[in-house]
């Protein structure tokens, strides 16, 4: 019988144990309101009637809260502490690279092999092959969860045992994607102001998206590799075109926040004297 717990019922922990229920897992499932439980237990989910009796059924146990503050004040009690040991803790909530290794610190003291993980999918991906779970923490719990875990996502990297690296990935992966939102909006009011279409210019961005992959690639082994001498693109080229993001918007009367807060870290980086070296370079002004 493959049994799981499920802490948390909120849209993201709902939608975890649907997918495990209709993978064949036997699913407990706890939440501070049992009404939100409700459409779950219809659909076959087991209601603990404690957070301690939910993880007391199974070996492993998914909690997916709003945050770990939120997870503690479930977790970190007299009646919840002693029905960890000897169990798998996978910590799904949204926190902190720091935050992930003291919870790390908590769950040793209860003896329970623990694993942090990040989500980068919306509730109604989950269970599909190109959603994500990013993982670290204890190889031991890792492995014991991995039959549930790839159920939940196609993707499930298992990125060691230094329990923040899926915290910082994570985040790494939403500062790029809100870097392009911002980006993307500041490109709509350019398109906007000379009348263009917004939908066809994010149509091509979906067709040219394995370009812009290449570039990203490209530009990571540069600083990994601190190899800057060498440049297709430069500090200088680039900085021409910050310079006409300015112009047009200052030409068109459109908000220029995200040219303006470009063209700050290029001027930084012409005045330490990266203007020759490759884009990349600007993360030497900015560390």
């Amino acid at each position: 019988m493959k049994n799981v717990s499920v802490i948390g019922l909120g849209s993201m922990g709902t939608a975890l144990a649907r997918v495990l229920l209709h993978n064949g897992f036997q699913v407990t499932v706890w939440n501070r309101s049992s009404a939100k439980a409700e459409p779950i237990v219809k659909e076959g989910a087991i209601l603990a009637p404690s957070a301690a009796s939910a993880i007391s059924a199974s070996t492993v146990s998914i909690i997916c809260v709003s945050n770990y503050r939120t997870s503690y004040g479930i977790l970190d009690t007299e009646e919840v502490r002693p029905v960890l040991a000897g169990r798998v803790l996978v910590q799904l909530s949204t926190g902190s690279p720091q935050q992930a290794r003291d919870n790390e610190a908590w769950a040793r003291e209860c003896n329970a092999e623990y694993l942090d993980g990040a989500i980068a999918a919306s509730p109604s991906q989950m269970g599909e092959k190109d959603a994500t779970i990013f993982t670290s923490g204890s190889i031991t719990a890792f492995q014991q969860s991995e039959l549930v875990l790839k159920c939940l996502a196609g993707n499930v990297p298992y990125l060691g045992e230094q329990v923040s690296a899926a915290s910082s990935t994570e985040l790494a992966f939403l500062s790029y994607l809100f870097g392009s939102y911002l980006g993307f909006f500041h490109a709509a009011r350019i398109l906007e102001s000379d009348g263009l279409n917004v939908a066809a210019f994010g149509s091509m961005i979906a067709h040219v998206s394995q370009v812009v992959g290449d570039v990203i690639k490209y530009e990571s082994e540069v600083i990994q590799s601190e190899t800057y001498d060498n440049p297709q693109s430069s500090v200088n080229m680039c900085m021409t075109t910050v310079e006409l993001l300015m112009e047009q918007a200052r030409e068109a009367g459109i908000n220029n926040e995200f040219p303006v807060f470009a063209q700050g870290l290029f001027k930084k980086a012409l005045d330490a004297g990266y203007g020759h070296e490759e884009l990349g370079a600007l993360i030497k002004v900015m560390r």
